[in-house]
């Protein structure tokens, strides 16, 4: 369940509680998709991707009250487990929440990871971690380069699994 309260004329303060966080609480200080870092420029917003088919369609769909309604409609979630089917590329492209945990990538204000610091960053949250994140966003670009270099520009069936993974990425990898 998600309580959003205006804290000042351009502040909202939001509680979230959902299966993986109670009582998290946090500010969205700048308008959302609007005022982003200089050195990070994603290509897709979240509902795009959520439409397109990321992660299996396993991806928050336990936490969509703390989202624009809009950006579920036509998304493609999984009503149970993962499949890869949804994926845009229909291949499997990511690893689990126990990998990314044992890597070190997730930290406790973003639970299920990137996608989700994106998808709060994106509505206007600025913390501490946006550094880090952004930098690791950046560094999906050796992805891209690859998939540049071993492929013909417009051929989506070359490296569809990194195809995949660099759309998670939020880097539209359908024009590559």
């Amino acid at each position: 369940m998600l309580q959003a309260k205006p804290r000042s004329r351009n502040a909202v303060r939001v509680v979230v509680n959902d299966r993986m966080q109670r009582g998290y609480v946090y500010d969205r200080t700048e308008p959302a998709g609007r005022n982003f870092a200089a050195d990070f420029r994603p290509q897709l917003t979240p509902k795009q991707m959520l439409r397109l088919g990321v992660f299996g369609g396993k991806y928050m769909t336990d936490c969509r009250d703390e989202f624009p309604q809009d950006w579920f409609t036509k998304a493609r979630l999984a009503e149970g487990r993962r499949q890869a089917r949804l994926n845009y590329f229909g291949v499997h492209a990511s690893q689990s929440l126990a990998t990314w945990r044992r890597s070190g990538w997730i930290r406790a204000q973003d639970p299920r990871g990137w996608f989700q610091w994106y998808c709060r960053y994106y509505m206007g949250r600025r913390t501490s971690d946006d550094v880090r994140q952004i930098r690791r966003w950046r560094a999906i670009a050796r992805h891209v380069a690859a998939i540049t270099k071993h492929c013909e520009p417009g051929d989506l069936e070359c490296r569809k699994r990194q195809r995949q993974a660099v759309l998670h990425w939020a880097y539209d990898s359908r024009k590559l």
